[in-house]
């Protein structure tokens, strides 16, 4: 599946969004902070506990790897411990989420390359992590209540 929207901020809003709805989903509360001043897009809530979340999105393929940018858009300095919690990287095409955690993603400093189908890839531990928005007592993930869309 490619996203059909084209305006590269309109396809950032439409991840954050789909983000949203997943982690909805999966028992996590989510807010979305007022206004643009943010360094994260999204803030998830479980059991107390508070998570700043940055969203990046992509469907630029190079072999058989996406590529993300992991900057922030108005600026070339990495994001920071302090600024976000986990940056998340959705493949578009493969419908697939990498849940990276901040003391990895504030290490990167341009982009990340992905590759969901590819055992043993150096991020695969990330791919569909989303226990590590949960609170560490939690164990499992909460089914989904409802059909998703794919």
């Amino acid at each position: 599946m490619l996203c059909p929207i084209r305006d590269t901020k309109k396809r950032g809003e439409w991840a954050e969004l789909i983000f949203m709805a997943r982690a909805a989903e999966l028992g996590l509360t989510v807010t979305k902070p007022w206004g643009e001043s943010a360094r994260y897009d999204v803030a998830v809530e479980f059991a107390g506990r508070f998570l700043r979340v940055q969203v990046k999105s992509t469907e630029y393929k190079i072999g058989n790897s996406y590529i993300c940018n992991v900057r922030p858009d108005s600026d070339l300095r990495p994001y920071t411990i302090e600024q976000i919690d986990f940056l998340v990287a959705y493949v578009i095409p493969e419908n697939a989420w990498y849940i990276v955690p901040a003391r990895v993603a504030t290490r990167l400093k341009g982009n990340i390359w992905l590759s969901p189908n590819k055992r043993g890839h150096k991020y695969q531990r990330y791919l569909e992590a989303w226990h590590l928005l949960l609170s560490p007592s939690q164990k499992r993930l909460r089914k989904p209540s409802c059909d998703r869309a794919r």
